[in-house]
């Protein structure tokens, strides 16, 4: 988790978790796929393992509402995800659809998780990294086709820092 500051006041927070443990669009972008003529299935549960072991979820961004507009958010995203000690972070978005947001901080888009079919509501929350959801999430986002998002971590970026914040993290 990292904290957006704007004095002694915090305005904006960036949530890190676990990823899921797989995901389709992730496999695609990491050329992740099971081998049919040998290693098999534990192999294959050895690369996610692996690769989910250098790889954290931003789960969620929030900014305080005052500061919303004013061009924070790109820069703080980017910031806190620089200060993670993983390579690659990853994140879904709804919002990905009619706001570039994750883009202007840095992500790749990698495309549109499809839903085939009607997710029960622990499917629901798997794809978002959880094990639960509330009644009213679950409702909101049942027709929800998250555009997923990778971040390269292992390049240096240049000081995005917004002007009179201050950006602290990671804890978790």
């Amino acid at each position: 988790m990292t904290l957006l500051w704007h004095g002694r006041r915090p305005i904006g927070i960036c949530v890190f978790t676990a990823p899921a443990r797989t995901l389709r669009l992730r496999n695609r972008y990491f050329k992740l796929r099971q081998s049919r003529t040998g290693g098999g299935a534990s192999a294959f549960a050895l690369r996610l393992k692996r690769l989910n072991e250098q790889l954290w979820l931003l789960a969620r961004v929030v900014i305080h509402p005052t500061y919303r507009g004013a061009g924070v958010a790109a820069a703080f995203v980017r910031q806190s995800c620089a200060t993670c000690p993983v390579p690659w972070i990853e994140t879904l978005s709804a919002m990905g659809h009619v706001n570039p947001f994750f883009e202007k901080a840095g992500f790749v888009r990698v495309g549109v998780v499809r839903k085939e079919g009607r997710l029960s509501v622990r499917g629901q929350a798997q794809l978002y990294g959880g094990r639960r959801l509330s009644a009213e999430t679950s409702r909101k986002s049942r027709f929800s086709e998250p555009v997923y998002y990778v971040f390269d971590n292992r390049r240096p970026l240049p000081s995005a820092n917004p002007p009179d914040a201050e950006v602290r993290g990671p804890s978790q």
